[in-house]
């Protein structure tokens, strides 16, 4: 059908959903032909209808044939099943004036929003489900276009008022502790709902709601002989990411300042990168998932980009900027010694202890060959541990040698281009058991032999280095056995060998690991590893390196640590804290007040100026109660006169004599108006 017959009928692009109607007229080939196609952020998908009307004799169109390549087809509403008396042009016109007048174009930009904005595991899938529901076939005959079905309208209110009271109450669940509900219950829940608010074509308001009613009248909504006010909006943020609210940072900021404060006692400087990079950097790391993972897109100047998932290859392109080009020797005082802790981006499954974006602390020593550094890192870890009251009696830290282990699979037959990848399978030991491990390792594209998956399998059970010597033999890396019992024999004189178990499951998956590997784990089981690294000496080559730089680093995410502090209750309390509220008695004392909130502030204080004076004083005092203020100072105009601020301490234990008038020039040392303060 050539492509300069074809016409579009009309198109409709929402802000993530566009469809367009296309036909192909051929009045000489006797056939007309409706297209609909679909497309979601750029990309074509398999949701579109074609209906072919062959002419006989003369020329009166057949009954049309109706092709529909994919299940979800059925959200083409534009494809008609009209009456055959009509001519092909005239038909397409109905079908057009269907989706006007029942506003179909817009209830399909509305249900991709909603399913996009609830973000399910599989949301394409959900949004086949949703797409069915729209109404697909215009009135046949010669009748105008009918109205669509009655539905009993107030059965499936009922219904959709139900099931968001239980979508509420799962998330609720969900958010006091993770693992309460299951990802896929609440999805499930979500589904359901949307499914019901499509057959509805309602915006979700609980109709005859008067409270609710009155509630948007009292916020600028509707009102009479007015439009109605704009739609709330989703205030959940996108799953898999979090809201910090002002107690939430508190609480990550006093972490974050333990991460901080051990890596500064160990030497460590702080790094930073740019949170979008090359999707280059991660695609140059072989044989692993995360590429798989990746939020990455095309930006407007056509260069592939990604948030990064992780931060050790921004480090990697930050080592090389430092490089001589003709020698690539490195231009900073080695060893290099630094941390970071970012924002990492990931696109997986959310459960307990995993979300899609999250912080991640590093450290990362460059230009050390010898054990001594994993030595050092796995010390700052411990220590940070200990620092924050977690034992070793909570947690443990795995160790394995991807050399070691480079040496065994190598004598068992496993080639030097299937280790990454044998790796990445052996890693998932604990997470999906022997046997689906042995099922992976003989499946394609590994097909390694189940005698040698069997083998491989049985080498991992070790439990000691002795152990695993006596397994393998002669044949297993001598330097690599040799280094786990360094680190073992350092760990002791450290301090913290009691945090260390030799286990050979250990490999991790990232393929760029080259010698000793660990991974801190919570030894009750509950949750996730908490944190992992190892050395990468081959890295900074795969970039471009003209020499190997030895590297070795660690990644500890936010997410699992903050859940193994709650369960062990090792979170303080961290209540908001003000030393001042500064209160004017009156509008006419504002600006005096003002001056003395500067002058505190100059002074040291953290001074919480009350904008807007309060009639009764006695509000003041509440406020500066509830935010957690040591001092009122109130700007009266008696005390003003004479050149004083009366002063309260609101944390006095005696309470008949906690206050003061306090001259203008003695609030510069406002931590002795009180000596017991």
């Amino acid at each position: 059908m050539a492509a300069d017959n074809a016409r579009v009928e009309w198109s409709f692009e929402g802000q993530y959903l566009t469809v367009s109607k296309l036909s192909f007229c051929s009045p000489g080939a006797g056939a007309s032909t409706s297209l609909v196609n679909w497309s979601h952020a750029g990309e074509m998908l398999a949701l579109h209808r074609v209906a072919e009307y062959a002419t006989e004799g003369d020329g009166a169109p057949s009954a049309p044939t109706v092709s529909v390549p994919s299940a979800a087809a059925a959200g083409g509403a534009a494809s008609s099943g009209a009456n055959p008396a009509k001519s092909a042009e005239a038909q397409l016109q109905e079908a057009e004036e269907y989706l006007q007048r029942h506003q179909v174009q817009a209830r399909i930009e509305k249900a991709m929003n909603e399913v996009l904005s609830s973000m399910p595991a599989d949301p394409m899938a959900m949004l086949a489900d949703v797409l069915k529901t729209i109404p697909a076939q215009a009135p046949g005959g010669g009748e105008a276009p009918a109205e669509e079905a009655a539905v009993d309208n107030s059965a499936l209110e009922a219904e959709r008022d139900a099931q968001a009271d239980l979508v509420k109450e799962l998330k609720l669940k969900k958010k006091a502790d993770d693992s309460a509900v299951s990802q896929e219950e609440v999805d499930t829940a979500v589904k359901k709902l949307l499914e019901i608010k499509a057959k509805l074509g309602d915006d979700g308001k609980k109709k005859g709601d008067k409270k609710a009613d009155k509630k948007a009248d009292k916020k600028g909504g509707a009102k009479k002989g007015k439009e109605a006010g704009p739609k709330m909006i989703d205030v959940e943020p996108c799953m898999g990411t979090r809201d910090f609210y002002p107690e939430d940072m508190r609480i990550r900021n006093w972490m974050f300042g333990h991460f901080r404060a051990v890596a500064k006692q160990f030497a460590f400087q702080e790094y930073d990168a740019p949170v979008l990079e090359s999707e280059e950097l991660y695609k140059r790391k072989a044989g692993e998932e995360i590429t798989q993972q990746m939020y990455n897109f095309v930006d407007k100047g056509g260069y592939a980009v990604t948030l990064r998932p992780e931060m050790t290859p921004s480090l990697a392109r930050m080592i090389l900027a430092r490089q001589r080009a003709d020698s690539g020797q490195t231009m900073m005082i080695l060893p290099v010694k630094w941390f970071s802790i970012p924002q990492c981006w990931r696109f997986e499954t959310t459960q307990r202890g995993r979300k899609r974006e999250h912080y991640q602390w590093n450290m990362d020593i460059v230009g050390v060959k010898t054990i001594g550094a994993e030595t050092e890192l796995l010390a700052a870890i411990t220590a940070f541990f200990t620092n924050v009251g977690i034992t070793s009696a909570d947690v443990g830290i795995k160790v394995n040698s991807r050399k070691v282990m480079g040496s065994i699979l190598k004598a068992q037959g496993i080639s030097d281009d299937q280790f990454a990848p044998v790796c990445v399978v052996v890693d998932k030991l604990d997470k999906i058991g022997p046997e689906e491990v042995v099922k992976e390792l003989v499946a394609p594209p590994l097909c390694v032999p189940e005698s040698t998956a069997q083998t491989i399998i049985k080498t991992m059970a070790a439990r000691s280095v002795e152990e695993l010597k006596a397994i393998c033999g002669p044949g297993v890396d001598q330097e690599g056995l040799d280094e786990l019992a360094e680190l073992f024999e350092q760990a002791k004189e450290y301090g913290f060998a009691d945090f260390l178990i030799f286990d050979a499951s250990v490999v991790r998956g990232l393929a760029y690991y080259t010698g000793i590997v660990f991974e801190c784990f919570d030894r009750s089981g509950e949750l996730r590893a908490i944190c992992g690294g190892g050395r990468y000496d081959r890295l900074l080559s795969l970039y471009g390196s003209k020499q190997e730089v030895p590297c070795v680093g660690f990644g500890f995410g936010d997410c699992v640590i903050l859940e193994l502090l709650q369960m062990k209750n090792c979170i303080p309390r961290l209540d908001q804290t003000t030393d001042f509220v500064v209160a004017a008695f009156n509008q006419e004392m504002l600006k005096k007040a003002m001056h003395v909130a500067g002058g505190l502030r100059t002074a040291g204080a953290v001074v919480d100026m009350q904008c807007e004076p309060k009639k009764n004083v006695g509000k003041t005092f509440d406020y500066a109660n509830r935010v957690g203020a040591r001092f009122v100072a109130l700007v009266a105009p008696d005390e003003w006169n004479k050149g004083m601020v009366r002063v309260k301490d609101l944390r006095a234990d005696d309470k008949t004599n906690n206050q003061k008038d306090v001259l203008l020039d003695d609030l510069a040392n406002w931590t002795t108006i009180f000596p017991d303060a």
